[in-house]
């Protein structure tokens, strides 16, 4: 059986930012991640011969965490400034860009590339997907769904579940709820962190990936916006030019994201392409009429799209029944700036509890 110090659930922002502070103390650190990719909603989809950055939308400075982060990542060459200015488009269809200038950054690699940069020398498991985790005197041990397999047991002395709250509460609830489980301590602390895993809500997105002749290219010359949010509409939130951010780009790109009211309504409807095609049809109408002739139109439902109610905690922990910390970006609620500082947390808590044993 595999012996390792942290086993980390999830390879999104916080879960690797914090595997990589412990691997770099000398802690033996593995990283289960679900997806094949990593970097959560730092996401990029692979199309015709480009790519589309259907999640995180781009870096810009939250926070002194951001700002490191940024900076590690143009020095490395990962990212490149996109754009100094936002626009809105309001309600009577006029477009106006944000009173006061700040710089985005973008990644022409897709965004998924800043979550790479963060994987580097990490031991990352993908396609691995925990069902249940439970604890054993001699740690932490996991049951992975379906027919995906760790290539041995893992056992780990310290637990860091680095997903959404609501996944995390699901993973958890059983231990604390069981009575298989009733010769460890008390488990009052594990109770308490399910309690506040229970208070986090999160927004839905669906994400629309339109791909346009090239032709279409010259009908965007005239355009003032890179990134456009939509004030007040039922339907639209967000749009990106997202072949603004590719060199020598051959065709159009868009990436749409809806609002969170329009995303509860439809989540689970079964016709993705549907949906897509009514988020087109929308940009249609309050923006170019050729919008919704896609060449290509790919769909992506986000059900933990946007922080809506977070914590204040940095993240959480239990010493009982073996060390475990949650920790995410629903930990200060500030997307990556408190994803980074929230999985640096964890990171330090892990170690102390460790160093306590």
């Amino acid at each position: 059986m595999e012996s390792v110090d942290v086993a980390v659930i999830g390879a999104g922002l916080a879960g690797l930012t914090c595997a990589q502070q412990l691997r770099q103390a000398g802690y033996q650190v593995i990283v289960l991640e679900k997806s094949r990719g990593l970097g959560g909603r730092a996401a990029t989809r692979r199309l015709l011969d480009t790519c589309a950055d259907h999640g995180l939308r781009y870096l810009d400075e939250q926070g002194n965490r951001s700002q490191e982060f940024i900076d590690r990542l143009l020095s490395a060459g990962v990212i490149t400034r996109w754009t100094e200015v936002a626009h809105t488009l309001n309600t009577s269809g006029q477009i106006r860009a944000d009173a006061t200038p700040s710089p985005r950054y973008i990644a022409p690699a897709g965004m998924s590339a800043i979550a790479k940069e963060l994987a580097i020398d990490l031991d990352v498991r993908r396609n691995q997907r925990v069902g249940s985790i439970f604890p054993t005197r001699q740690g932490w041990k996991f049951t992975i769904e379906a027919e995906q397999t760790i290539a041995a047991p893992v056992v780990a002395r310290s637990l860091v579940v680095a997903i959404p709250a609501p996944q995390a509460l699901a993973l958890l609830e059983p231990i604390a709820d069981s009575e298989a489980f009733a010769d460890f301590e008390e488990l009052e602390e594990l109770k308490e962190m399910q309690l506040k895993l229970r208070s986090v809500q999160f927004d839905p997105c669906i994400t629309a990936i339109a791909v346009y002749p090239a032709a279409r290219l010259a009908d965007l010359q005239a355009v003032v916006w890179k990134a456009l949010t939509l004030e007040s509409d039922p339907i639209l939130k967000w749009i990106g030019l997202d072949s603004s951010k590719r060199p020598n780009a051959t065709q159009p790109v868009l990436v749409l994201h809806s609002t969170a009211a329009f995303a509860e309504q439809i989540f689970d409807a079964p016709d993705l392409r549907a949906i897509g095609q009514q988020i087109l049809d929308r940009a249609a109408q309050r923006l170019m009429p050729w919008f919704n002739a896609a060449e290509l139109l790919q769909v992506h439902r986000w059900r933990y799209a946007f922080v809506r109610q977070f914590l204040t905690e940095s993240c959480l922990i239990s010493r009982v029944p073996l060390p475990i910390v949650c920790c995410g970006e629903w930990c200060g609620g500030q997307q990556v700036e408190t994803a980074l500082a929230s999985g640096a947390a964890a990171a330090v808590q892990i170690e102390t509890m460790l160093n306590k044993n």
